[in-house]
């Protein structure tokens, strides 16, 4: 290789020199003292050759620094893998359950009223759920009473304003649609004076003008007493003491267009030859189904009203 040839050359340049001093050591004429001053020169010649030399052949070599065939390998860490974070499952937010905000049903909207009717004569309302209680009084076929429950057979309502019952097994339900509650009020206080007795010329709660009458009797009832009573109680609505009178009060309303709650008048069998409000011999209030709450010849009831007394209709008023 290039370092082998180089270590020859040099080998045999310093092996001429060596020849050439001994050839002038043996052969030469010169005095002592000049050979050994020639002796002196060369030496240090030869060390200069030396240096000279020695920086040609092995200081000036070029180095590849790029050449990296005989550099140890580097040792590399092996990089771990990345580590890769499961994904979370994304959560969906569960909303709260939200309370639905009552709404009111709209003024127009009909409602419901339930009513337990007699399916017999004679049904006996009482004061407890049972059929040992006392009696308060009596529904015909047919007759209504406001329901609110049903206890041990029994349908619970209100008579004579006390709580009574009857007898569910002798009794149906119906309902009555409602739009007005002003009218609801009159004709709920209405229901809880059924079975009060009728007292032709009872004294009215007011004068037609709305001056208490220190004289009425609560519980003795004729018709126009129990109407007056009625609407001024529940709606503060004054009307006159007699049906005749009554028959002005409020506005007209057509037979088509009655209401639940209007006035119906109607004449009797006495009067239905005169003329004007001198006809007038009734007065009730309209139920809706073709009832009526009114008190005649008996006691307050809530009844069908009969083609007998239809044939006696005469005209009708709305007073709320």
């Amino acid at each position: 290789d290039s370092k082998s040839d180089k270590n020859n050359v040099f080998s045999i340049f310093a092996l001429n020199i060596v020849y050439v001093l001994i050839f002038f050591t043996k052969n030469s004429l010169l005095t002592q003292p000049i050979l050994y001053a020639i002796m002196v020169v060369m030496k240090k010649l030869f060390i200069v050759f030396l240096a000279v030399v020695s920086f040609t052949f092995f200081g000036c070599n070029s180095v590849n620094y790029n050449d990296n065939s005989n550099l140890p390998p580097i040792q590399t860490e092996p990089i771990p893998p990345v580590q890769t974070l499961p994904t979370p499952p994304i959560q969906t937010p569960t909303l709260p359950d939200v309370e639905q905000e009552f709404i009111e049903p709209d003024e127009e909207e009909n409602k419901k009223k339930l009513y337990a009717v007699a399916n017999v004569n004679g049904l006996r309302v009482r004061s407890k759920p049972n059929t040992s209680s006392a009696a308060l009084g009596t529904l015909d076929k047919n007759d209504a009473v406001l329901y609110y429950d049903k206890i041990n057979g029994f349908y619970k309502t209100i008579y004579k304003e006390q709580t009574a019952y009857v007898w569910a097994e002798y009794c149906s339900t119906f309902e009555i649609e409602y739009e007005d509650e002003r009218i609801e009020k009159a004709i709920d206080f209405g229901s809880t004076l059924l079975g009060y007795p009728y007292v032709w010329g009872s004294q009215r709660y007011h004068w037609g003008n709305g001056k208490l009458n220190t004289n009425f009797i609560n519980g003795e009832f004729d018709c126009s007493a129990l109407v007056q009573y009625v609407y001024y109680k529940t709606n503060g609505v004054i009307l006159d003491l007699t049906s005749r009178a009554q028959s002005l009060n409020g506005v007209q309303v057509n037979r088509s267009d009655l209401k639940r709650g209007d006035l119906m008048f109607f004449t009797n069998a006495s009067r239905k030859d005169k003329v004007g409000i001198e006809r007038i011999g009734h007065v009730g209030i309209y139920f809706g189904n073709n009832y009526i709450l009114h008190t005649a010849s008996d006691h307050a009831v809530i009844e069908p009203i009969s083609n007998t007394r239809w044939s006696y209709y005469v005209t009708a008023r709305r007073v709320v």
